[in-house]
């Protein structure tokens, strides 16, 4: 059984995510995920730390195009109308969330393009030495890093509010009827983002900041995952019922497991320990915590699909 979850574009593109299909939430996921990498890569450009050798922000640019394309691309092979979907930037819809989706997405990439230009990887440097000239005149004008500094937390912020509301703005599911699926997926995306670069960090400093931020952000998620359901819970009969799908019914164990605990309990307490020096920091943690962010949107988007005004 197939059903449009996603409003139409001047009827030309219908999105569809079936039931049980993996293209949408894969895309909300890889969506937040490069939104909090663009965050945390803008921030340490704004502090300059591009001017350190082991700076991690040599590698998120770049992967973070790896991985929005490979978002970009399950949202493709999720389209019913493939061949129309450069019609979405012929105009703009100011009250529709592809609209501003399909705008969104195309100035991301020039932003990543031109972080990935102030700390170019070495083999990149030997491989073309014309883009190593161009990566230290970038470099050498403070005004010019903090621009795109700025542009890559602002990118990355609409970016990851984006993927909550493309799902908040449809009317009609009600357990996607909430403002508060915008900051908590912006939060999910930004707690991903900082478990994996703690991952990948190799500067001690950085990776100590990464997984204070992360607990940081772990526990404002938790909150928002919490506000959510109360939301929920004190609306319509419509919202209770949808509420209701993770609270005591069929994605209950999912949700509370993988999602709350495995997610988001767990290694908030892994990590606060590591920050404590009470035990090694490990991959654990962060891998978890990119498990758990993957699965909140498949509950919610597979939830949602069953949640109905009627009863």
């Amino acid at each position: 059984m197939r059903e449009l979850i996603l409003t139409r574009h001047n009827d030309l593109i219908d999105p569809f995510v079936r039931v049980w299909s993996w293209e949408i939430p894969l895309y909300l996921f890889l969506g937040g995920w490069v939104a909090g990498m663009m965050i945390i890569n803008g921030y340490f450009l704004l502090r300059g730390r591009h001017r350190e050798d082991l700076c991690v922000c040599s590698v998120l640019p770049g992967l973070a195009v790896v991985l929005l394309s490979l978002g970009m691309l399950a949202l493709f092979l999720d389209l019913e109308h493939k061949r129309y979907v450069w019609r979405l930037y012929t105009t703009f819809e100011i009250a529709s969330p592809m609209s501003w989706g399909a705008w969104i997405l195309l100035l991301v990439y020039p932003a990543l393009l031109a972080a990935a230009l102030v700390r170019v990887p070495p083999l990149l440097r030997a491989l073309w030495p014309s883009l190593d000239r161009l990566a230290d005149t970038v470099s050498a004008r403070p005004r010019t890093v903090r621009a795109i500094g700025f542009a890559n937390v602002a990118m990355g912020v609409l970016l990851g509010t984006y993927t909550g509301i493309l799902l908040s703005g449809l009317g009609a599911r009600p357990l996607w009827g909430s403002a508060l699926l915008g900051p908590l997926f912006l939060l999910s995306g930004l707690s991903s983002a900082a478990a994996f670069t703690h991952l990948v960090a190799r500067h001690a400093e950085e990776r100590v900041l990464l997984a204070k931020s992360d607990n940081v952000f772990l526990l404002v998620e938790l909150f928002l995952i919490a506000l959510f359901l109360i939301g929920l819970l004190s609306a319509s009969e419509a919202h209770i019922r949808a509420a209701r799908l993770l609270l005591g019914g069929p994605y209950t164990a999912v949700f509370w497991v993988f999602v709350v605990g495995l997610g988001i309990v767990v290694p908030l307490l892994v990590q606060s320990l590591a920050v404590g020096h009470r035990i090694r920091h490990t991959a654990l943690a962060p891998v978890l915590v990119l498990g758990g962010g993957l699965a909140l949107r498949f509950v919610i988007v597979y939830a949602g699909q069953f949640s109905h005004w009627a009863g």
